[in-house]
């Protein structure tokens, strides 16, 4: 018979005294606090992202051609959005590639 803590840790080893708590470690390895990057748009009062300036668009695409994420672009969430649609738009019209060669 099993009992809670193995069905939701899976068989993992469960000690009460350890600290199980997710990223908390205290040796080499643990994550490590950045400094939240500000959205660059926000900062430029940028109102309409536009998709026909292909070259400002390059910035936000990296050499595999996939979408920076909101992360590591440090764009707020309603910047992420229009950035996003401006870059589709430009590859729909082949101002960008979808891939590299």
């Amino acid at each position: 018979m099993t009992t809670n803590y193995e069905d939701r840790d899976r068989g993992r080893r469960f000690n009460g005294d350890e600290d199980f708590d997710r990223g908390r470690s205290q040796g080499r390895g643990g994550r490590r606090m950045r400094r939240r990057r500000i959205c660059r748009f926000c900062i430029e009062k940028v109102d309409i992202i536009d998709f026909k300036d292909a070259r400002f668009l390059q910035n936000y695409i990296p050499e595999r051609g996939k979408i920076l994420p909101r992360r590591i672009s440090g764009n707020c969430a309603i910047h992420q959005r229009m950035l996003a649609e401006a870059i589709k738009r430009a590859r729909n019209i082949a101002l960008l590639p979808y891939t590299t060669d």
